[in-house]
């Protein structure tokens, strides 16, 4: 058993290797060299960079390399706060226009790098956050404009969302609780980075969300690739990211210091962002994007995952039977997937996923939640049917229409309130 986990670390560098090639560096101790790698795409640099106590440590690695490279860093402005609020972009862009960079250092979580991401694309094309809201916006109006993205080289900091990684930048606003999403190829990070060692000083509170962050990405773009010519890679990523965060994020919790245990989250948050780059994420992060002024991601997506199994399960018995046996074979679900189909399939392995929750401390129902009220299940089915949301329902392996929000989605929601599965409706 042993060695079968083993040979997911290798399987998860091999995948890592083809997704992203000699572009990407990773792995433990890389920081001291990104000097030339960040050298690679410019002279002139902002570093946009996080304000929590510790980070000055490894900030500093950042500005002795890039420094020995012979990169000229022109400024420094503080990264956005946890879920990249819309109004911590504006100091971002300030900086950027007042020291015209030629490459922008984002080192961070996924907020940091993706409130980055939106703060280039307002520095470059003007207007308002709000009008790049959707699928390939940022791309069509740089081909409009003539104009072109500077190079940005991404620093990643957390296990979690792969945003150093992807064409996503989440961004909240905190006046309405509710989180929107640019998805453009032309955001993507020219150069990559994550030093999986800086990874080890992380709470286990935000190690946690950060792993389900990752599954959850793998999760449902997995659901979602049935039938589709990326499925047999998503068999793959799914089989080797989901064994290596279900077996070794509870040792992680039990032992932080753990650093077999720590690369394991490493490589399979990775692989996250190398699945929603082949497909996108549906019903669990649609979901999430109204619960942040109650639950962080990952634990939303984690909460919500196991009900939009039940309801697409008659449409996606492969990818159930490749998950279910992850659980099944580190003792979270008690029946063998192999032998169930439909929606029976479906429940069983949301047990699965209910039981793992249960053993690192996560809530499996909407009730459990500090705060939760029925308006946010209210705001969850009216963002639903907003089109700047509307991927999320194209994405999804049994498709929603707007007119079909209240009539699936509502059960779904009210089954998560209390988590009577039985009541989620299958269309």
């Amino acid at each position: 058993m042993k060695e079968d986990i083993m040979n997911h670390f290798e399987a998860a560098r091999h995948l890592l290797r083809e997704f992203k090639g000699e572009a990407y560096v990773f792995g433990n101790h890389v920081l001291g060299d990104v000097g030339g790698t960040i050298a690679s795409c410019g002279r002139r640099a902002v570093l946009v960079r996080p304000g929590f106590a510790g980070a000055e440590d490894y900030v500093g690695v950042i500005r002795d390399s890039v420094a020995r490279a012979g990169v000229d860093l022109v400024a420094e402005v503080r990264g956005a706060r946890p879920n990249a609020p819309r109004e911590d972009l504006l100091p971002m862009v300030e900086t950027f226009r007042r020291s015209e960079p030629d490459v922008i250092i984002s080192s961070g979580g996924g907020s940091i790098i993706d409130a980055t991401k939106a703060a280039t694309v307002l520095w470059t094309l003007g207007g308002e956050i709000d009008d790049y809201f959707g699928t390939g916006l940022v791309g069509e109006k740089l081909e409009r404009d003539g104009a072109k993205l500077i190079s940005h080289a991404a620093i990643q900091t957390a296990a979690s969302s792969g945003a150093h990684l992807t064409k996503y930048a989440n961004i909240t606003d905190l006046s309405t609780g509710q989180k929107k999403l640019i998805v453009d190829e032309a955001i993507v990070p020219a150069r990559p980075i994550f030093d999986y060692t800086v990874t080890h000083q992380a709470p286990p509170e935000l190690t946690a969300d950060g792993a389900l962050d990752g599954m959850a990405h793998i999760l449902e773009v997995f659901y979602g690739a049935v039938g589709k010519p990326h499925y047999e890679k998503l068999c793959s990523i799914a089989q080797t990211g989901i064994s290596l965060i279900v077996n070794y994020l509870p040792q992680v919790l039990q032992n932080p210091h753990n650093v077999e245990a720590r690369e394991a989250l490493c490589l399979a948050t990775d692989l996250g962002g190398y699945a929603i780059m082949l497909g996108g994420t549906n019903g669990g992060h649609l979901t999430s994007f109204s619960l942040v002024d109650v639950l962080t991601h990952g634990r939303a997506c984690a909460l919500m995952n196991p009900y939009y199994t039940v309801f697409f399960a008659p449409a996606v018995e492969g990818p159930l039977r490749v998950i279910g046996g992850v659980f099944h074979r580190a003792g979270f679900l008690s029946q063998d997937p192999e032998a169930l189909s439909g929606r029976e399939l479906g429940t069983a392995v949301a047990e699965g996923m209910f039981a793992f929750a249960r053993a690192i401390g996560f809530p499996t129902t909407l009730n459990e939640v500090q705060d939760f009220t029925d308006a946010h299940i209210e705001r969850a089915l009216t963002a639903a049917k907003n089109p700047q949301l509307q991927m999320k329902l194209e994405n999804m392996p049994i498709p929603l229409t707007a007119e079909m929000i209240d009539e699936y989605m509502g059960p779904i929601l009210e089954a998560a309130r209390t988590g009577d599965v039985t009541i989620v409706k299958n269309v």
